[in-house]
């Protein structure tokens, strides 16, 4: 088999080929995608050049890990059936080509045991899954707090503050910078940080991956409170006096696991979290090399999704 992909082959040098898929086995599924997300936080420090080195990393690459589609045939030892509709992280299915994310393609392989089964009525916002687990994996769980302040209204910003609500806490305040990013709130606050004179928040989330803002957001904590890294960065300076005095803590919050995914998957099919208004921009997967510096340089594109429909 063979599929159309998003392929990388280094820093700024992306667009569509023609790859070979590797032979479904009796525990993998063929999946035809319909729409993709493209991260603005790891897959834009490898389209820019300034991802860190990390085992498995390398061109040329398929980039990619939100994907929803549907299976268009299931292996024997599967649970799933034809015509499934599901969410994909990923796939590491096109041979030489590396799959380190490898959700960008229209047809993909993968194990059944990577993929979650979604409601057919999500479309385009199905591929928003790991998003949303990603906001919910860095507040659920023993020791976590959830935030009074989330630092940054982008997508990973909106989900945060969205699921601060749905858990019952207080609505969080929000800080955002670009005055086109500011409306959208859903029952929170979002201000200008200069507006802001608090010092004394218990759990800052920084959603915006700006190792530059750490410093200063140590000095909003109160003594003994938490900053919580959602973001993905490179590295991370800060003078040491002011958070020794603050007895600050830092919390790095990783990517999701499965129980996130089921977790928030039940969240959105209740209506408990809604994923409304978080796609601002969809683009055909033939203009995708367009689609991507839009997606990495334009403020106003919160989140851009590539529609695979008319290369299937």
């Amino acid at each position: 088999m063979h599929a159309t992909a998003v392929v990388l082959n280094g820093p700024r040098d992306l667009g569509l080929q023609t790859v070979a898929l590797a032979d479904p086995t009796a525990t993998d599924l063929v999946i035809q995608i319909d729409h993709s997300g493209i991260s603005t936080g790891t897959e834009k420090l490898i389209w820019t050049g300034d991802m860190p080195p990390f085992p498995g990393f390398g061109f040329p690459l398929v980039p990619g890990y939100e994907s929803a589609g549907t299976v268009v045939a299931a292996g024997a030892e599967t649970t799933y059936k034809t015509g499934d509709r599901v969410f994909v992280p990923g796939a590491n299915c096109y041979g030489d080509i590396r799959g380190l994310f490898g959700g960008a393609s229209n047809l993909l392989v993968s194990d059944a045991a990577r993929v979650t089964r979604i409601d057919p009525g999500l479309k385009a916002e199905g591929a928003l899954l790991a998003l949303a687990a990603t906001a919910r994996h860095s507040m659920a769980g023993l020791n976590k707090s959830v935030p009074d302040l989330i630092v940054g209204h982008g997508v990973l910003g909106r989900l945060l503050a969205r699921l601060t609500i749905a858990a019952g806490a207080p609505a969080p305040t929000v800080w955002e910078i670009s005055e086109g990013r500011i409306s959208g709130a859903m029952g929170y606050e979002v201000i200008h940080p200069d507006n802001d004179e608090r010092r004394d928040y218990r759990s800052i989330y920084d959603a915006s991956g700006s190792a530059d803002l750490i410093a200063s957001l140590i000095m909003r904590i109160q003594k003994g409170g938490e900053i919580v890294l959602a973001g993905f960065y490179d590295q991370i300076t800060f003078p040491f006096p002011p958070a020794f005095m603050k007895e600050a803590r830092l919390r790095i919050a990783a990517e999701w696991d499965r129980d996130d995914l089921v977790a928030t998957r039940a969240l959105i099919e209740s209506g408990a979290l809604s994923l409304e208004g978080l796609i601002t921009h969809t683009a055909q997967a033939s203009d995708c090399e367009s689609a991507y510096q839009t997606a990495f340089n334009d403020p106003a594109c919160l989140k851009m999704i590539l529609d695979w429909s008319a290369t299937a």
